[in-house]
């Protein structure tokens, strides 16, 4: 018999007990305060600030980061990562990086690195479907000491076994390891810009324009202008949460709307009207 939501209703915050652990769910708690604790999964629910930037920080645990709202931006050394909504994160563990919150309310599973050997070894963003997403909702709901062998430890296991299931998703880009390309790099993805030609961005290396696509393109796997060209659609998925396609499609320099949602289709395998958070162009 279903239950009415008042007879299962818990705090929304946690709750400190005097031995400095908590009674209630972990909500909106630095992780620090409850990685000592004997659990291979722990959850932690987060709202964040519109705009928010979580700086460069590493865990000791690997990361699956979850948005229920809003478009996360994740940043390490190698590259960076757009995670539109209903998908997650894969963040290896002891991986400095830092995140760009628009709009986002978080459900992040802490994992032991011994629990997940299959763990990727860079970041990857992946689907989060129906079931995987009501085991994070419920997840979020446990407190922290949650019992192993009852319903929460079922469900701890259970959420390892649909991550690992889950097909990698290419939101995201390869930076150069070398210093002065990947500043350029970051600088294109903070502002891009349809003007930017190879032949600046070479002039900016101090070096020939055929000497630096060709150190490019080893560096990241793609010709600067392919990068280019795919960090501009990267960049429409924040940009289309308040702008329609024909706004985004001009904003980032493409002929038509029409042009820009076969690159995107193209890129992405889904269109960008699916991330509109306004009426559809």
């Amino acid at each position: 018999m279903r239950r009415s939501a008042q007879f299962l209703r818990v705090p929304a915050t946690p709750v400190a007990r005097g031995d400095g652990g908590y009674g209630g769910p972990v909500k909106n708690v630095p992780l620090a305060d409850v990685d000592h604790l004997d659990r291979a999964v722990l959850p932690i629910g987060t709202d964040y600030p519109p705009g928010h930037l979580l700086d460069w920080h590493e865990h000791r645990r690997a990361q699956f980061l979850y948005g229920a709202t809003g478009v996360m931006v994740v940043d390490t050394d190698a590259g960076t990562w757009t995670v539109p909504p209903e998908r997650g994160v894969l963040i290896p563990a002891a991986t400095p990086h830092r995140v760009h919150m628009l709009e986002v309310s978080t459900r992040s599973l802490y994992v032991e690195p011994g629990a997940v050997p299959w763990w990727p070894a860079t970041c990857t963003v992946v689907d989060v479907p129906p079931l995987l997403r009501e085991l994070l909702r419920a997840a979020v709901e446990f407190t922290p000491e949650y019992d192993l062998t009852g319903r929460e430890g079922h469900i701890a296991a259970l959420l390892l076994h649909e991550i690992a299931a889950r097909t990698p998703l290419p939101y995201h880009l390869h930076l150069p390891a070398s210093a002065a390309l990947a500043g350029l790099c970051r600088a294109y993805l903070a502002a891009p810009d349809t003007g930017t030609t190879n032949a600046g961005w070479a002039a900016a290396a101090a070096m020939s324009e055929r000497a630096f696509t060709r150190r490019f393109r080893a560096e990241t796997g793609r010709s600067p202008a392919d990068w280019r060209a795919r960090a501009r659609l990267l960049a429409a998925i924040p940009l289309l949460r308040t702008a329609t396609v024909t706004e985004a499609a001009g904003r980032l320099g493409y002929a038509s709307p029409a042009a820009f949602t076969a690159a995107f289709t193209r890129a992405f395998g889904t269109p960008p009207s699916r991330f509109t958070g306004r009426s559809r162009a």
